[in-house]
């Protein structure tokens, strides 16, 4: 690892797209809160932002097991924002064959064209960020999406936005005010701490800052957190742009072509694939994993 972090100023006006995996649900519900209550808030969050299009990412099983789920992709659509496709069951593409998986992708394609009519479903975010375990399995479900006219929608930012959703819920039956207003804290920091690791592995691969796409989930503490995170970014100089404007940089036609179990954002894969050493990080995973238990 490298000894410490270059320290790296404002992004200037630096462009970032944000992208929302997991509609309908994510993680658990806090008490009294509802999933379209969580969709309405960050679709409100939107609005008031002026927000370009923001893709989210749909596992469109979750509306089987919870019927009433389907009001949030409703709603997510009322609002003009689009929808991707993000497998079916959100299936782990290192526990399934290519072949499996191909039909994973295409099970979710009814309620993708019932939703988006003719506009641009054909955008696909790999669950996990797993790509393919092996060289061989990589190209299948490559070649597989190329054929059937999807875009791999790409990660280049991400703090692990996630990990805080199941704590925030635990606090919440708690109603420990203390340890969500600590929550809070380390959600910003860590969000403010990753703009500057992407950063420096964008300088690392690339020489040069690219255009960013965020993960994100449609979590309930990501819910409550959006404007302040929004801040954050401006803060540091980024401007927000769609999905299909972040692509338009040439480096998303880059591919390692390279095996990987444990996937990661399309930086991280081109760190592993030139053999670059990564420059410190932390993410505070034991702290919240015993956070209100």
């Amino acid at each position: 690892m490298v000894a410490a972090l270059t320290v790296m100023g404002p992004a200037g006006a630096q462009q970032m797209a944000i992208t929302i995996d997991d509609l309908p649900m994510h993680g658990p519900l806090p008490p009294g809160m509802s999933r379209l209550e969580i969709a309405a808030s960050i679709l409100k969050t939107l609005k008031a932002e002026r927000m370009p299009p923001v893709y989210g990412f749909i596992n469109a099983e979750e509306v089987v097991g919870d019927p009433s789920s389907e009001a949030v992709l409703t709603a997510w659509r009322t609002a003009g924002e689009p929808l991707g496709n993000h497998t079916w069951s959100h299936a782990d593409l290192n526990a399934v064959s290519a072949r499996g998986f191909a039909a994973n992708i295409e099970k979710n394609e009814p309620a993708l064209r019932k939703l988006m009519g003719d506009e641009d479903w054909h955008w696909f975010r790999y669950p996990y960020l797993h790509e393919g375990g092996t060289r061989e399995k990589r190209r299948a479900v490559r070649a597989w999406l190329s054929e059937h006219g999807y875009k791999v929608a790409e990660v280049n930012m991400d703090f692990g936005d996630y990990l805080w959703n199941d704590p925030y819920a635990r606090c919440m039956v708690k109603h420990d005010d203390a340890a969500i207003a600590r929550l809070h804290d380390s959600y910003l920091a860590t969000a403010d701490e990753y703009i500057t690791v992407f950063r420096r592995l964008s300088q690392m691969v690339y020489g040069r800052d690219v255009k960013y796409i965020l993960l994100m989930h449609i979590g309930g503490f990501d819910a409550k957190m959006l404007p302040e995170l929004l801040e954050i970014y401006r803060k540091r100089g980024f401007t927000f742009i769609s999905l299909q404007e972040a692509e338009q940089d040439p480096i998303y036609k880059d591919d390692p072509d390279e095996g990987s179990v444990g996937g990661g954002a399309q930086l991280e894969q081109m760190m592993d694939a030139r053999k670059l050493e990564y420059p410190k990080n932390t993410k505070p995973f034991r702290e919240l994993e015993n956070t209100c238990k």
